[in-house]
C-alpha cells in the first residue's frame, strides 16, 4: 500500500478554490478501487491518502490528475508501506508488493 502525504504549499484560500475538483479526483480513484481512505491533517496543513499497492508509475499518473498537484498548491510525498500485521477486520490491507 501507499501512504500519500500531501503538504499544502499555498494559502488555504487556494486550496479551498480547488477543493470541489479535488473531491471529484478522489471519488474517481475510490470508484476504481485505488484509494481506500483519505482526509485532512490536523492542523490543516495538508492531507493523507491511503492507496492500494499498484505499480508506482500508475500511481504517479493518477496523482498528476489531482488539481492540488496540477495547480502547484500541494506537494506529494509517496511512501510505500507493506503491512505485515494488522488488527482483526483489516486483513484487506495485507497485500503483495506490486
Amino acid at each position: 500500500m501507499y501512504i500519500l502525504n500531501l503538504r499544502y504549499i499555498k494559502p488555504l484560500e487556494n486550496i479551498d478554490a480547488l477543493l470541489e475538483e479535488h473531491i471529484k479526483f478522489l471519488e474517481k480513484y475510490y470508484a476504481e478501487g485505488i484509494f481506500f481512505a483519505s482526509g485532512r491533517k490536523v492542523p490543516r496543513t495538508g492531507g493523507v491518502i491511503l492507496a492500494k499497492n499498484i505499480d508506482l508509475e500508475e500511481l504517479e499518473k493518477a496523482i498528476n490528475e489531482d488539481p492540488f498537484k496540477r495547480e502547484g498548491v500541494a506537494e506529494y510525498e509517496i511512501i510505500q508501506f507493506i503491512p505485515t500485521m494488522m488488527a482483526d477486520g483489516y486483513e484487506i490491507l495485507k497485500d503483495t508488493p506490486g
